[in-house]
């Protein structure tokens, strides 16, 4: 259980599994520090659970695809005096095409969100968790980053990249106090399907997504619990289970004939 004197900060809180999640912390008397892109949204949003869980909320828009950004929020934190106790890295995006047709700054704008915002926070925000001997951080990654996927080449990569990343510090913070957890979600009913182009398809229908609130939980309590990995909805597990014992060439032949057929 959180305490009032404990912050989370979320990215990408203003809707989806980022938004779900800051209600749990919420529940759990967390202050929140919220950061989206849209300020009206995120302003609202941080309105409401103040009003309702007596939490202070901090409302910051900001674009985290812009270089610049993770620097910014952390000294504007610091200036505030605001301690970071649980850093949500949840922010992403991803694009669905050719890679040889998508623009390229499609293309480089996954790499800076999905992967250099999240490990410019994480380095920025584990430094002083380290000095406290204490803290969680949560990269919401995706059973994508478990095989190559064709036709989403970056973002299947870019989350192979945050699975990868976050095993890794887990790793290496074993005994300081700190944990590191990734979250794993199969496809789930949020905000990503319309940025993405596959709101429409037959794949985005097929999979029966999971609801973003469950997703959320799900990883909350492997947070909480300091678990290492998790992978939300026991069908998604059976998958990345089930493609890290198969050969890698027939994983990515068919990860690009379900693509297909979403097209």
């Amino acid at each position: 259980m959180g305490t009032k004197s404990q912050t989370a900060l979320i990215t990408g809180a203003s809707g989806g599994i980022g938004y779900e999640l800051a209600k749990l912390f919420a529940v759990d008397h967390y202050n929140l520090v919220l950061v989206a892109r849209s300020a009206g949204k995120i302003t609202q949003f941080a309105d409401e659970l103040q009003r309702q869980f007596g939490i202070s909320a901090k409302p910051v828009a900001l674009d985290l695809t812009a270089a610049p950004a993770p620097q910014f929020l952390f000294d504007q934190l610091q200036r505030e005096n605001i301690v970071v106790d649980v850093l949500v890295n949840n922010a992403g995006y991803g694009r669905m095409g050719r890679f040889s047709d998508l623009p390229l700054e499609d293309d480089l704008g996954q790499i800076q969100l999905n992967i250099t915002a999240l490990t410019h926070l994480t380095k920025l925000f584990l430094t002083p968790m380290l000095e406290r001997h204490s803290g969680k951080i949560l990269n919401v990654a995706s059973t994508a980053g478990f095989q190559p996927g064709p036709l989403m080449a970056v973002y299947y990569a870019t989350k192979a990249y945050v699975i990868s990343f976050s095993e890794a510090l887990s790793n290496e913070l074993s005994g300081t106090g700190v944990t590191v957890t990734c979250l794993c979600p199969g496809a789930t009913d949020t905000g990503f399907q319309g940025r993405a182009g596959t709101e429409n398809t037959m794949l985005f229908r097929k999979l029966r997504p999971m609801n973003a609130a469950t997703v959320a939980r799900d990883g909350y309590r492997g947070l909480m619990a300091g678990k290492t990995l998790v992978i939300s909805g026991f069908r998604n597990w059976v998958l990345a289970e089930a493609i890290r014992l198969s050969p890698r060439k027939l994983v990515t032949a068919i990860s690009r004939k379900v693509m297909d057929q979403a097209r």
